[in-house]
């Protein structure tokens, strides 16, 4: 039982559309979750270079983003721990790639490809 006020309501069509687009909101909070996680300008760094590489590993991961290869170790748990990233592992050498297509999807708009070098 809600025990917020009833409210009028301008447009009742334009409410039960926005409600039924909501859907789950524990897909919702689902989201949020991984958007904050890729708002880290390092996160967002690496899955971008893990994106044009199709399939990197850590020490040239690291090379690529400028960072150190703990940092990038770290962070990449965090990736896959969210469903972001996914490894597989060639002899002793492990490579990183995406898994999520919607972050596929935004890194497209993030740094859209280009068909040029100078990215024009």
């Amino acid at each position: 039982m809600s025990t917020e006020p009833v409210r009028p309501l301008i447009d009742p069509q334009r409410v039960e559309d926005a409600l039924a687009g909501l859907g789950d909101r524990a897909g919702i909070d689902e989201w949020a979750q991984r958007f904050s996680v890729v708002a880290d300008p390092s996160r967002l760094t690496l899955l971008v270079c893990i994106h044009y590489a199709k399939e990197i590993c850590v020490s040239d991961l690291a090379v690529a983003a400028r960072m150190t290869d703990t940092a990038v170790s770290q962070a990449l748990r965090l990736l896959r721990a969210h469903g972001l990233v996914t490894a597989h592992r060639s002899g002793r050498v492990v490579r990183y790639r995406l898994t999520d297509t919607t972050v596929h999807d935004l890194i497209h708009r993030v740094r859209p490809h280009s068909d040029t070098p100078d990215g024009k």
